[in-house]
């Protein structure tokens, strides 16, 4: 699933991506650990993995999008 980052802590590597329809998801640090990543800029687009349905909808990987 594709996402744009929006917000991004560098200390806690923890933020918020929004998917295609504006929803926001939180990811917390072992989500942005899985994907290898060293920073995550706003406006980025992102791959995530995601589990779980509606409110019960966590990230689980946060990588960068590539084509």
């Amino acid at each position: 699933m594709q996402a744009t980052a929006y917000t991004y802590d560098p200390d806690s590597r923890s933020g918020q991506v929004l998917l295609d329809d504006g929803t926001p998801v939180p990811f917390d640090a072992p989500a942005f650990d899985a994907g290898g990543l060293r920073l995550l800029r706003p406006g980025q687009r992102v791959r995530i993995e995601t589990e779980g349905d509606g409110d019960a909808r966590r990230v689980t990987l946060v990588t960068l999008q590539t084509f």
